[in-house]
């Protein structure tokens, strides 16, 4: 996996309509995301110099913003300027964009009225989120004991930091047990999605993916669902029981950062990479990286 940038390094960041240094680009002890997880964010993957499907992450990320009844200061014309402001002061042509918009330390307790809305961009070369050899053959997942909340227990179709807590638990305990990633299930006991990324299966030489009602309906899915009818497979998003993966021929992953990652094994059971997962993969990397 790529190294993630640490705070001690040279660089610019776009902090509320201006360019700071990359150390400089700090926030107060009490801001109010730190302490109560009132932030949003997201990531934008860029392949020579262009950020794939720029205008639907930033229109998410204003979305997610109202849903947390955050103040949208920009709107996404004036956030994809800032992104490609922020590629530029960086040099950077094969990368990783990470807006993110937070609660500042104007009122401190779960009342955040009086605190301030704050956006900031992050940009750093990122050519792959898995290694060669992971991608060849296939990402490892262990089954969470943490569930998806029901929507009406949490934003969910934010992409909201709160949310992932029990992600970063669940990867934790994935990695120390040896495996890549965790698969996690919803509050109903179906099969819901990665750690960071939305799952597939297949099964008969058809496409089967989770329904995304208490987790994002991500970009990247989105894009993949569209190259695979494309492709003339047929794609049926409906809810799936864990049994059934015993079931499937083939598995893979798709995020932004993951783009799309073929699964070799979820739990004990050993999945042969096949031929469709390979295909959707490499018509993905074609229509990103051209």
């Amino acid at each position: 996996m790529a190294l993630i940038p640490y705070d001690d390094r040279d660089g610019w960041i776009w902090m509320q309509g201006k360019m700071v240094p990359w150390r400089d680009a700090k926030v107060h002890f009490l801001t109010h995301g730190l302490h109560y997880a009132s932030s949003v964010f997201e990531g934008i993957r860029v392949y020579n110099g262009k950020p794939f499907k720029l205008s639907e992450h930033n229109a998410r990320l204003l979305n997610s913003c109202e849903i947390m009844d955050m103040d949208k200061l920009y709107s996404v014309e004036q956030l994809n300027a800032a992104c490609f402001e922020t590629l530029k002061a960086n040099n950077i042509k094969d990368g990783y964009l990470r807006p993110l918009a937070w609660r500042g330390p104007e009122q401190m307790g779960v009342a955040a009225r009086a605190s301030k809305t704050y956006f900031g961009i992050a940009a750093w070369e990122w050519p792959h989120y898995f290694s060669a050899e992971l991608r060849d053959k296939g990402i490892s997942v262990k089954t969470s004991e943490w569930r998806r909340p029901p929507a009406n227990c949490a934003p969910v179709h934010a992409k909201a930091a709160g949310l992932y807590m029990i992600c970063t638990l669940s990867k934790h305990a994935a990695e120390k047990a040896g495996y890549t990633d965790a698969l996690m299930l919803d509050y109903r006991g179906y099969v819901a999605e990665l750690t960071g990324a939305n799952l597939f299966m297949v099964k008969n030489g058809e496409l089967h993916t989770p329904i995304t009602d208490c987790f994002l309906n991500g970009i990247t899915r989105q894009t993949v669902i569209e190259i695979a009818k494309q492709k003339g497979l047929k794609v049926i998003e409906r809810y799936i029981k864990p049994e059934e993966l015993a079931e499937g021929e083939e598995f893979f992953a798709t995020g932004t950062a993951a783009e799309v990652a073929i699964i070799g094994k979820i739990d004990a059971r050993v999945i042969p990479i096949g031929p469709i997962s390979k295909m959707l993969r490499d018509a993905y990397a074609e229509l990103v990286r051209g």
